[in-house]
């Protein structure tokens, strides 16, 4: 009798603890960071509070790390000459610019911060008709290199501007943090920058909207050009139809810069959406297709299309658009 009591005790205790197990379901989870909004669906047994905390604690480590516009981070502190001591985000985002960089042939450029400050794209006001060959002579790859987990620059006046790839490099960090905490089904966008893995609710490949490259448009997803399938990949968008301005002499200042002329790149390439294993890299390269320019974008990336790399322009013509896109599956 007390072998069969104590049996049945077991098995209530066994059928309590399985009642406790948490169940999966889609979740969303949505707020601020890194300056800009962030959105994350999840098939997850994890509360939304505790993804939440995930995605402010990514938020503090990049902006104490990469954030030109935080004075304290460590990006500022390497660019004043405050320490030449580099960390693992830092040394991570330098090694696949200088990927993208070299992939470009030089149209990709991190050091081109002292040009995005004088145009007031960065964390200074801009000044009127800056003197560009003046700045020119501290901005290139090679004026610098990394020694170890030191960096070491052939003028001190070098600095880095990881704006274009840290977004990405974000997405991927909570991406990876959610892969650690068991979730297989999951879509996380920061500021428009998406890597996605399984399905969504409905059992189907996540889908992503490409806005249309309209200037003065400042609602992403208010008007869209096409919707894409990404699948278990990664999507970031780039384009000179948000953030530019007129200088005082009529002339269009865009966020992308020649690192070789100093200019801004004005092209009929309007938007530039990169598909690929990983945001980081989707993210600079969408950059490095806007500096290219547009016929030189379009043969880059018909090369790429056997190397994981796909892509969807917008090109000006005339008053319509124009698209080239690699992507099968549309």
């Amino acid at each position: 009798m007390r072998v069969i009591k104590a049996i049945f005790a077991t098995f209530v205790v066994v059928l309590l603890a399985m009642g406790c197990v948490p169940k999966s379901r889609y979740v969303t989870v949505e707020g601020y960071m890194l300056g800009t909004t962030f959105r994350v669906v999840a098939n997850t047994t994890l509360k939304q509070s505790e993804i939440y905390d995930e995605a402010m604690y990514i938020d503090t480590v990049a902006k104490s790390s990469m954030s030109i516009f935080n004075p304290n981070s460590l990006v500022n502190a390497v660019n004043e000459n405050r320490t030449d001591t580099l960390d693992i985000h830092l040394l991570r985002n330098i090694a696949v610019a200088a990927e993208i960089h070299s992939l470009s042939g030089g149209a990709y450029d991190i050091t081109v911060k002292p040009l995005t400050d004088a145009y007031g794209f960065a964390a200074k006001g801009k000044i009127e008709q800056p003197n560009i060959d003046s700045l020119l002579q501290f901005v290139g790859f090679d004026k610098f290199r990394v020694d170890g987990n030191r960096i070491v620059k052939s003028d001190s006046r070098v600095q880095m501007d990881l704006n274009s790839l840290a977004k990405g490099y974000a997405v991927d960090m909570l991406a990876d943090r959610l892969e650690q905490l068991g979730c297989s089904d999951y879509i996380v966008e920061i500021g428009g920058e998406i890597r996605s893995r399984g399905v969504n609710a409905k059992g189907r490949e996540w889908r992503v909207g490409v806005d249309a490259p309209i200037e003065g448009n400042q609602s992403p997803g208010a008007y869209q050009q096409s919707v894409i399938e990404i699948g278990d990949k990664a999507l970031a968008t780039s384009g000179n139809y948000r953030r530019y301005y007129t200088d005082s002499e009529g002339n269009k200042i865009t966020h992308t810069i020649d690192p070789k002329t100093g200019r801004s790149v004005i092209s009929r390439l309007l938007s530039a959406t990169v598909i690929t294993r990983r945001c980081v890299e989707a993210d600079a390269m969408a950059t490095m297709f806007m500096a290219m320019g547009d016929s030189a974008a379009v043969e880059l990336a018909k090369e790429l299309k056997g190397r994981g790399v796909e892509v969807y322009f917008v090109l000006a013509d005339g008053e319509e658009f124009e698209i080239f896109s690699t992507i099968e599956n549309m």
